[in-house]
């Protein structure tokens, strides 16, 4: 069992750094962010219930990581329709916010 969802974090994880490097929408970079947010929560969950199972602390470190993931969620789309009123593009490569 641990296998499998070691191979499954794994993929997911390679999916959104795969996704992160490769994307140009902005919206698209913030979804591949939860894909390895989600992947390292199933890593600490799974790693916690296999080490030690009488414990929490993987499954309380995922809740951090659950509340900062909620917090990249609602703050993250507000930037990014903020960048696209300025700019009229959510592509990365077209966003240099350091010139006018």
């Amino acid at each position: 069992m641990l296998e499998h969802v070691l191979v499954l974090s794994a993929y997911l994880f390679c999916i959104g750094i795969y996704g992160l490097i490769t994307s140009r929408n902005m919206v698209r970079a913030l979804m591949c962010l939860e894909l390895i947010l989600n992947a390292v929560n199933m890593n600490f969950v799974t790693f916690s219930d296999f080490f030690d199972n009488r414990q929490l602390k993987g499954e309380i470190l995922s809740i951090f990581v659950i509340a900062i993931a909620a917090a990249e969620a609602a703050i993250g789309p507000a930037i990014v329709s903020a960048i696209f009123r300025n700019r009229k593009s959510t592509r990365i490569n077209e966003s240099n916010l350091l010139s006018k």
